[in-house]
């Protein structure tokens, strides 16, 4: 270990100028000693005009404070809760991307980086570091940064995947904060529901992509009967990682990483983490490999399974906002419709509640004024409720409405059946 190259967190991040771009490691992985530093600064007047690029981040996001208006101005390509109302509010911003490109940003200049600012394990008996529960977009940020600090932290697990040798680091910061966690939440009775006629559709063998939360949870309870699952996927959590330790997930007929769980960012409990720590059977990639549409599709019966806020009569679907405020994100949803779509054998089904919590359809005959469409109508494929599942390809307009409609809540049925008859004519109700 290079231990001359080992400075505190204060030191480090005094190397960081102002009025320039900062990338930081997400999700569970933040390097919270270094922003807690750059707050410090920011207090004695010592530095402004820092925008800060990353996936979403968990724990406190002091950067897009109001307090550092002028000083901070976060620009995140994922909306996470710690940042929402302040996105919603102009203190924050959302910078829309596929998550597959935001290594091009860095690397094409679009966003010119000052500084990178990541956590990385112990190294090796090699001098390599490991990126950990959140390697995302960093190994582009290392690369194409001008000041780049990594923050060695014991709770960071050695995953395999990418290894970053200790000679890319202009300066190390040891801290041994605990990585942000996440506990199961237990699915609801429409959840599960909905999850078991989203598992209706998974076939044996099939190589599936899906989030964490509830839901997926929910499908994951209704997983364990099948056989020869795989994990390709951004992200998995601990309702996954039960179906890994059943052995329902093992990879055996995966074409790109025979016998391997791929994903490049986790959040769950502290028994996620010490899963991947040194286990060469999950490989932690950088996000232009896990969301190559090429990489994607390369893996027969490739299952994409991705939630919505909004969907329209004709299959638009709004995954990133309600209306104009800013919910999550483009993420990786279409990165992944697109790869299950071209997939031999593969599907790309879109689940949700029919009704929101306030009890308002979300099946719609429009999508809500200002709502982002994340994945266009000619992209959609199988929607499911608990209610049913449908499949809108190969079928017209007036077609999916039909459709849709046949899965909405039945007391909004009626309302739907009425927008489609003034959108689309009295031949709507006649057929």
């Amino acid at each position: 270990m290079q231990s001359l190259k080992f400075v505190s967190a204060d030191e480090a991040v005094s190397h960081i100028p102002s009025h320039c771009h900062v990338h930081l490691s997400s999700v569970a992985s933040v390097p919270h000693c270094l922003i807690d530093a750059l707050c410090r600064r920011a207090d004695n007047g010592d530095v402004c005009d820092i925008h800060f690029h990353h996936f979403h981040t968990e724990g406190p996001a002091p950067y897009s404070d109001p307090r550092y208006e002028g000083i901070f101005f976060d620009q995140g390509f994922f909306v996470g809760p710690n940042v929402r109302a302040n996105v919603n509010s102009g203190y924050a911003d959302y910078l829309p991307v596929h998550l597959s490109e935001t290594p091009l940003l860095y690397r094409s200049g679009a966003v010119k980086l000052g500084a990178a600012l990541v956590n990385v394990s112990l190294p090796d008996s090699e001098g390599r570091v490991s990126l950990g529960t959140s390697v995302d977009c960093s190994p582009a940020a290392i690369e194409c940064a001008e000041v780049v600090i990594g923050v060695v932290n014991p709770n960071v697990p050695f995953s395999y995947g990418e290894l970053i040798p200790l000679s890319a680091f202009d300066y190390l910061v040891s801290d041994d904060t605990p990585l942000v966690t996440a506990g199961f939440v237990e699915p609801t009775p429409t959840e599960l529901e909905i999850g078991r006629n989203c598992a209706a559709l998974v076939e044996d063998g099939a190589c599936l992509q899906m989030g964490i939360g509830s839901l997926p949870n929910a499908l994951a309870s209704q997983l364990g009967g099948h056989k020869n699952l795989g994990l390709h996927t951004e992200m998995f959590a601990d309702g996954l990682l039960r179906l890994i330790k059943q052995g329902v997930i093992n990879g055996a007929e995966k074409q790109i990483d025979r016998g391997k769980v791929a994903a490049s960012f986790l959040l769950g409990s502290k028994e996620v983490y010490s899963f991947i720590d040194h286990n060469p059977d999950v490989l932690m990639r950088h996000i232009e490999y896990i969301n190559d549409v090429r990489i994607i599709s390369s893996n027969r019966k490739a299952t994409a399974i991705n939630s919505a806020i909004e969907v329209d009569l004709t299959g638009q679907i709004c995954a990133d906002s309600i209306g104009t405020r800013m919910f999550s994100g483009t993420g990786g949803q279409l990165d992944f419709v697109r790869g299950a779509s071209l997939s031999e054998g593969g599907k790309s089904i879109t689940v949700f509640a029919s009704r929101t919590k306030k009890g308002r359809s979300k099946i719609v005959p429009l999508i809500h004024p200002g709502g982002g469409i994340v994945t266009p109508r000619a992209d959609a494929h199988w929607i499911v409720t608990e209610y049913g599942a449908v499949d809108l390809y190969g079928k017209s307009l007036q077609e999916r409405a039909r459709l849709l409609i046949s899965i909405a809540h039945p007391d909004d049925r009626e309302s739907l059946e009425q927008a489609a008859f003034e959108r689309f004519g009295p031949h709507f109700l006649r057929v």
